[in-house]
């Protein structure tokens, strides 16, 4: 008998007891396939998801087969997650189900990861750095109230070596700045859509910035209440104390994270927000920082929606600002205080008209100047910029009367675990597809609603799957 001449099988060999084991192709159960995909998308990287599968779970797997089944779950969710934006856009929608949220938040913002040219081999070639734009939902508890509930600044805020640190970990990198009063997305710079940015990282904070962070050490019955004005009388300052009961608590979380264009970036989230009721909501906000692509987005997805600026990022402008023009320690600080409260409680007119009036005592730049970003004139020119496009999203007094929340943390923590993820000095991602898989499969793990077990059991072909016979029209 001639071996050579014999057909090598064609489907290979026919298990009748696979649907009964609940084993998909890969002959993995759907319990095992969780802790594969979810090891591959939660871990710093594949080795280390295989190490750990081997030795918490008995799965003896390769890093490389950890990495073919995370990203072929990456692109399903990939699929499903654009042709519901799809169907969303040409209205073929389903109603949401569930409770009405009472409250929502949606918080955008971006990261940055270090990318390679592809088809290269081993090594880093033309590394440059690419923005990943992620979106963070929130349902909220909490209530209205007739007064502002909050009216003095949160203790963390008049906290100096807090507020320096907070400051110095903002302005530490660049992609803020000069990008925050212009567009920040290649395709509204003009760039190529898809060519890597060089933009260092963006500014991701843990509860750095919770709105109510109090200095280290500070009891947790002291946490939601700032220290009493200067004018306040023990009295008043009590009376402040009883009533606070802001800003709102958050429920729950889901995310989208995508590396395409601002453009496509929108309607991703904005039917993420549908999906979960969010425009049915009675308080809507959006929340951002001074990104121009930001607010494009909330004026054509979420108009209805409260637009909320960041006050992290006018406090950090003011604290500049102030360091820039002071003479000293004891007058920046000073400065800071009565810029930063002012603006805190809605007088941004009053701050920009000092910040002017310091213009006029610095003088202008003249054209043949390039003054370094130092310079006084170019910092405050800065914060005039900055609080001139945003002072209609300044109206924080108002926001906290209706329970809505003033600073994006949320987005800017999850942005950190999104990095942990896919952003290290040894990273640099070389397959533009293989990075959004991943990034749908991080979004799957960090949302609170069990979406990844829930795909991994409902997934097309999947041989667990319950399927339905179609209802006959006879």
């Amino acid at each position: 008998m001639n071996q050579s001449a014999t057909a090598p099988p064609a489907g290979g060999i026919f298990f009748p007891q696979r649907p009964l084991l609940r084993l998909d192709s890969h002959a993995y159960s759907p319990a095992a396939r969780l802790k594969i995909v979810e090891a591959g998308g939660q871990l710093k990287s594949f080795t280390l998801a295989s190490v750990l599968l081997d030795r918490l779970a008995d799965i003896s797997i390769s890093p490389r087969h950890v990495a073919t089944l995370t990203e072929e779950i990456g692109e399903e969710l990939r699929q499903a997650r654009d042709q519901r934006a799809e169907d969303w856009i040409h209205h073929r929608r389903h109603q949401p189900c569930g409770p009405v949220p009472q409250a929502v938040a949606v918080c955008v913002d971006g990261g940055c990861i270090q990318t390679r040219a592809e088809g290269h081999g081993r090594g880093v070639h033309e590394q440059g750095w690419k923005e990943n734009k992620v979106a963070c939902l929130h349902t909220l508890a909490g209530s209205t109230f007739e007064d502002d509930p909050h009216p003095q600044p949160p203790a963390c805020f008049l906290d100096p070596q807090y507020v320096d640190e907070l400051v110095q970990d903002l302005k530490s990198h660049k992609r803020r700045g000069e990008e925050e009063e212009q567009s920040a997305s290649p395709d509204e710079r003009g760039e190529q859509p898809g060519a890597a940015a060089p933009l260092p990282e963006g500014m991701v904070t843990d509860e750095l910035v919770s709105e109510n962070m109090p200095p280290q050490g500070q009891p947790e019955a002291e946490q939601a209440t700032p220290g009493p004005a200067a004018d306040q009388t023990p009295a008043q300052a009590a009376a402040q104390r009883q009533k606070v009961d802001w800003p709102p608590k958050r429920l729950v979380r889901t995310c989208v994270a995508t590396q395409q264009s601002s453009d496509e970036f929108g309607p991703l989230v904005a039917q993420e927000a549908y999906a979960r009721g969010f425009f049915s909501a009675c308080r809507r906000a959006f929340l951002g920082d001074g990104l121009k692509y930001n607010w494009t987005i909330q004026r054509k997805w979420f108009k209805d929606f409260e637009p909320i600026a960041d006050f992290i990022h006018p406090l950090s402008y003011l604290y500049v600002a102030a360091t820039a023009v002071a003479h000293s320690q004891a007058e920046r600080w000073q400065m800071y205080l009565a810029w930063m409260t002012a603006c805190w409680q809605g007088c941004v007119e009053q701050v920009l008209k000092e910040l002017r009036q310091w213009q006029e005592r610095l003088g202008p730049i003249l054209p043949e100047e390039k003054p370094p970003g130092s310079d006084a004139r170019v910092v405050v020119a800065k914060a005039v910029t900055y609080l001139e496009n945003n002072q209609a999203r300044m109206d924080y007094p108002r926001y906290r009367r209706l329970g809505l929340p003033v600073t994006s943390s949320a987005v800017e923590s999850l942005i950190k675990e999104f990095n942990y993820r896919v952003k290290g000095t040894e990273k640099f991602w070389n397959r533009p597809e293989g990075t959004e898989r991943i990034l749908q499969v991080r979004a799957a793990v960090l949302s609170d609603d069990d979406r990844l077990s829930k795909h991994l059991k409902n997934r097309p072909g999947s041989p667990v799957r319950r399927y339905r016979a179609k209802e006959s029209n006879q």
